[in-house]
């Protein structure tokens, strides 16, 4: 139990780290679009970013799946990247949009599993019982990207409802800003892939 406590405590500070921030870009760029009242839609949205992650967290702990780390480094900030674009570029927010988004979420949370899987393997070690450290790091990780949500959909909140700033100019400015933000680390990091 105190290993669990340990684990979840190093997962939710790993994703609300200001030193590792695209991990929060991504999750308010994700999200950036609903308002408070969407949160079953947000709820869908941030559980299909959890399977995907949770699946290429596990295989890569576990060494089943081995990755390019400065590969993965730079898709995370393309994962950002595209999900801003989809939202400068959506003016209409439809079904399909709306399902678009799901499966973006899922296949981005593939790349993002694997980012974090490079922190994980650095705590644990040559541990060979990794299943409940694994558990509660993931556990963490979801108690932290929740925390990020739930101040995004505030701040969406406060915004749009209580400053009666149309909604589309919101997300036109986050979505921008946090595309400027992103393109820059792609461009950084694009520099620093090693193909070996």
């Amino acid at each position: 139990m105190q290993d669990f406590g340990l684990y979840f405590q190093l997962g939710w500070q790993h994703i609300c780290d200001w030193q590792g921030y695209d991990h929060i870009l991504f999750v308010t760029v994700l999200c950036g679009t609903y308002l408070l009242a969407d949160w079953r839609k947000v709820l869908i949205l941030v559980t299909a970013f959890t399977i995907g992650h949770s699946i290429t967290l596990a295989l890569s702990v576990l060494n089943v799946v081995k990755v390019n780390t400065s590969l993965i480094e730079f898709l995370i900030p393309v994962t950002i990247v595209l999900t801003s674009l989809v939202n400068i570029l959506n003016k209409q927010r439809s079904a399909n949009t709306v399902r678009f988004s799901y499966f973006l979420a899922l296949i981005f949370g593939l790349i993002h599993g694997l980012g974090f899987s490079n922190y994980l393997k650095s705590l644990l070690g040559s541990s060979t019982n990794i299943t409940a450290q694994l558990f509660a790091f993931n556990v963490g990780l979801e108690f932290g990207q929740v925390l990020i949500v739930l101040t995004v959909l505030i701040l969406a909140h406060v915004i749009i409802k209580l400053l009666k700033t149309p909604r589309r100019d919101w997300v036109l400015f986050l979505s921008s800003a946090i595309f400027g933000i992103a393109f820059i680390m792609c461009i950084e990091r694009f520099v620093l892939i090693k193909f070996t």
